[in-house]
């Protein structure tokens, strides 16, 4: 005997995942500089230099029980303190070291968080386009999933739909901005529309209705303001992770946030703390976190993310494709010719050319580019793009 949902999510891959492993096997076939992978968000840039120098340092200079022991499950309060000082540095805010739980990316906080808010009948409103693996991991925390139809075609908020579909089972709003896979930043204006809507609904409904505000993008954005949101909508969770920005993916390191100012802030950090202990959260891995400690001011170099981000859009815009303007993360968000996109991409993959279909998105009709590829791959797919663009 087993569970069937648990059977049911491990037999069925995401289409990513498929289409990254299809990539990996076509590339030993005809060599991987002529398969054109933009499936796996996975960052191309090197970590800083600052990073593997940290990690060096504390690897020949701190006691080994240090390194590698067992941390408070919430984190080490000297990573805490850091990541608290840079917010406050950065964005006026008032954060204090005791309000962030340190946990193994982005993923487990955002299912830690899901947990926590999962009472009978919770509803989690999710504005589509999203990344896939937010519906298994609401539905698994035990809360309903109801996405909000997408703003086409400049993929903000659809605040009137939202309203629409808010209700007293509403618990949370989950923000991604920017936004996978559309690259879109969700403007100041926007969120604090968004805000003042869940105030009113909040004050209707008599219980908080938080946002949570996925940020691993963060600080891959092209000249686009990202607001720290808890300074518009007190009542926001953020869940962070230092994947993307300091291309650490594999390292599983990140946190998460709850306002002081948030209503019951101190029953949902327990309650966080403890959906985390229930899934077998000990503590971030400890290496990590001194590491963060001593890297947490650093930003990314965006230089080749930028680039490729302007050829790719250029050289796509130009041949007749549509697409969002992407102002941040290292996606674009691409209208398919035809409107199938499951068929598109499967035209595509007859020219090893590897595109996400939009259906796992929840925006069907479009597919999903991740520019986080080499320059030349770029340059040598946009004669590959119009082939299969003439096809239709």
């Amino acid at each position: 005997m087993y569970n069937a949902s648990a059977y049911a999510l491990g037999a069925n891959r995401s289409c990513i995942r498929d289409l990254f492993e299809y990539g990996r096997a076509r590339a030993a076939v005809v060599g991987p500089e002529n398969v054109f992978d933009f499936s796996l968000g996975n960052p191309s840039i090197p970590a800083p230099p600052q990073v593997n120098e940290a990690v060096r340092e504390i690897l020949a200079d701190t006691n080994p029980l240090l390194v590698h022991g067992y941390t408070s499950a919430v984190g080490d309060l000297e990573a805490r303190a850091a990541i608290s000082r840079d917010l406050n540095e950065r964005y006026g805010a008032s954060t204090v070291p005791e309000d962030f739980f340190l946990g193994c990316g982005a993923a487990p906080e955002l299912t830690a968080v899901f947990r926590a808010l999962a009472v009978p009948g919770g509803e989690l409103l999710v504005q589509a386009p999203y990344f896939p693996e937010y519906l298994p991991f609401a539905r698994e925390a035990g809360l309903i999933f109801r996405p909000i139809p997408a703003d086409v075609p400049d993929f903000q908020i659809r605040l009137d739909a939202l309203e629409a579909m808010l209700s007293p089972a509403a618990q949370a709003v989950l923000v991604n901005s920017p936004n996978n896979p559309s690259g879109v930043v969700y403007t100041r204006q926007t969120l604090t529309a968004l805000g003042k809507l869940l105030e009113r609904k909040s004050r209707e409904y008599g219980h908080p209705i938080y946002i949570i505000s996925d940020e691993p993008y963060r600080e891959l954005t092209y000249g686009a303001e990202v607001p720290f949101l808890p300074l518009i909508y007190p009542n926001t969770v953020v869940c962070y992770s230092y994947s993307k920005s300091l291309s650490l993916p594999g390292e599983r390191i990140g946190y998460v946030y709850v306002p002081r100012q948030a209503e019951d802030h101190r029953e949902l950090y327990a309650a966080i703390a403890g959906a985390a202990r229930s899934m077998g959260h000990v503590c971030a891995p400890s290496l990590w976190q001194k590491v963060i400690t001593r890297c947490v001011g650093l930003r990314p170099d965006l230089d080749a993310y930028d680039r490729n981000r302007r050829k790719l859009y250029e050289g796509l815009t130009e041949m007749g494709y549509e697409t969002a303007r992407p102002d941040g993360a290292f996606y674009l968000f691409v209208k398919a010719p035809g409107g199938d996109a499951a068929a598109f991409s499967e035209r595509a993959k007859k020219h090893d050319l590897l595109v996400v279909p939009g259906d796992g998105f929840g925006c069907p009709g479009y597919f999903r580019l991740c520019y986080a590829v080499s320059y030349d791959t770029i340059c040598r797919s946009l004669p590959v793009f119009r082939a299969v663009l003439e096809e239709y």
